[in-house]
């Protein structure tokens, strides 16, 4: 038996590629448990060393998968624009965060203003029922609205072999549903794309946004953040028989794609010396980080700019590409939320307190081993929260 849900119109100005994966997937038909829902818990966590057997051959469906998606990212438009408002305001933001993370290896959280020194803080979490998570629970039917990907392996995406979405973030998703309705599958999945996360959150097409964002100074001037549950970084992803070894002088004459309103934007956009105009590269944008990949196994891009986190599933899928020089900034993923919904926050904050418990055992390490240590290797514990209060 299925359960919970996912609702394709929470894609609110989307494009045909993201319109054509939720067709595939059936609009506001039945999503919830994933391929791994047997290996959970009645916690809501794994059990340590269960994988399902059909797990490996994902990769190979999920490969097949991205072929279903060429007609319609090459009917997408090179610089997706939903009625021009909402996301250029991100856009916007975006590049005048660039100008403070284009160092390899520097922190992308970083700012000039002395009023956003660490944007990763966020609040001390409680378990109180304030006005939102009031306002979450008495609605009819009961319960959480989570913008989310599926497109994103390993992350947020739809399982081929089971058409219901599975990843990192959704077991996040699931796991606070848990901590507010006592019922992991309490859940509307809405599928956003990237330019969308922070409109979705202000109009309250969602109640929190699960999609690998990062946390930045531009963004928590829009939405509220959680602590960080994950650290990635931009890094640049290339054919196996590339000339580009790493982003900067053998990016001249290149094309290079990144999805629109992703720091990755914001990196191409800066007006110094590390910008795409200075190195001689030309931008592409499109409205979800899977077209990148479709257009480089194309041809139509020379390299695509992403999460190295992201990228690493990619590649895990596609053998043909590769990751390519150093990570450019140290990124911390967040769950976003409405600005004024600050007792949710805390709630998600006190979930993520909970994930992070048990040590090599905690929820949060169960879920990296599960879904990312295959393609992520070395990492030995979860980001610690940073508080400003």
């Amino acid at each position: 038996m299925r359960t919970g849900s996912t609702d394709g119109t929470g894609s609110t100005g989307s494009t045909q590629a993201a319109a054509a994966g939720e067709a595939a997937g059936g609009t506001a038909s039945p999503g919830g448990e994933h391929a791994a829902a047997s290996t959970y818990g009645a916690a809501g966590t794994l059990r340590a060393g269960q994988r399902p057997a059909g797990r490996r051959r994902t990769v190979a469906l999920s490969v097949a998968g991205c072929a279903l998606a060429v007609t319609a990212a090459l009917l997408a438009p090179a610089a997706f624009n939903n009625s021009g408002h909402s996301s250029h305001r991100e856009q916007s933001g975006q590049r005048a965060h660039s100008r403070q993370a284009v160092a390899p290896a520097r922190d992308g959280t970083s700012e000039t203003s002395e009023s956003c020194q660490r944007p990763e803080e966020s609040l001390r979490p409680l378990p109180i029922t304030g006005d939102a998570v009031r306002r979450i629970k008495n609605r009819k039917p009961g319960k959480l609205i989570a913008g989310v990907d599926q497109n994103s392996f390993r992350w947020g995406y739809r399982d081929p072999a089971t058409g219901e979405l599975a990843g990192f973030d959704i077991d996040l998703v699931r796991a606070i549903a848990q901590e507010i309705f006592g019922d992991r599958n309490a859940v509307i999945f809405r599928t956003i794309p990237t330019s969308q996360r922070i409109p979705a959150l202000q109009q309250r097409t969602v109640d929190i946004v699960v999609r690998t964002m990062t946390i930045n100074c531009d963004r928590i001037k829009k939405v509220a953040f959680s602590t960080a549950y994950f650290q990635a970084g931009q890094q640049l992803m290339v054919p196996q028989d590339s000339t580009i070894t790493s982003y900067g002088p053998s990016l001249r004459g290149k094309r290079v794609c990144t999805a629109t309103s992703s720091t990755g934007e914001g990196l191409l956009d800066d007006d110094g010396k590390r910008g795409a105009r200075a190195l001689g590269a030309t931008k592409v944008t499109v409205p979800n980080q899977l077209d990148c990949l479709v257009r480089l196994q194309l041809g139509q891009v020379d390299a695509v700019l992403t999460d190295n986190a992201l990228a690493a599933g990619q590649a895990a899928q596609d053998p043909s590409v590769k990751l390519v020089g150093v990570p450019l900034t140290k990124e911390p993923y967040g769950v976003a939320m409405n600005l004024e919904d600050t007792d949710l926050v805390r709630r998600v904050n006190k979930v993520l307190e909970d994930y992070r418990k048990g040590g090599k055992d905690s929820p949060w390490m169960q879920a990296y081993r599960y879904w990312l240590q295959d393609d992520l290797k070395g990492i030995t514990a979860p980001p610690q929260p940073a508080y400003k209060d």
